[in-house]
């Protein structure tokens, strides 16, 4: 599992590596606001409103899916260890915490 998280990991060494991404992919390929519009059936300030929820870190997984699939996208998230850590080196501290009784 380590090895399909290697890239979320590098991502995570952003500071607020998704914040501003729904504007940043759809500026990225070029497609008009109002395609978006016209997919999800929301008025202007619909997207805006997206766009700064998500800039906010309150939009919702569903949200999100649906415009990025108005994108022609697809939604793709990962949990991962903070600090670069793999899910080994995290799962080892665990282990090692729990056997010398430090928390």
């Amino acid at each position: 599992m380590d090895k399909d998280l290697k890239y979320y990991r590098w991502a995570n060494k952003e500071e607020n590596p998704t914040q501003g991404l729904l504007r940043a992919v759809r500026q990225a390929v070029e497609i008009p606001a109002a395609e978006i519009l016209k997919e999800l059936s929301v008025g202007a300030s619909g997207l805006f409103r997206l766009e700064q929820s998500e800039l906010q870190g309150t939009i919702s997984m569903r949200a999100l899916d649906r415009v990025a699939r108005a994108m022609g996208c697809e939604l793709v998230y990962a949990i991962v260890p903070q600090e670069g850590k793999t899910l080994e080196e995290l799962m080892e501290q665990r282990l090692w915490e729990k056997v010398l009784g430090v928390r």
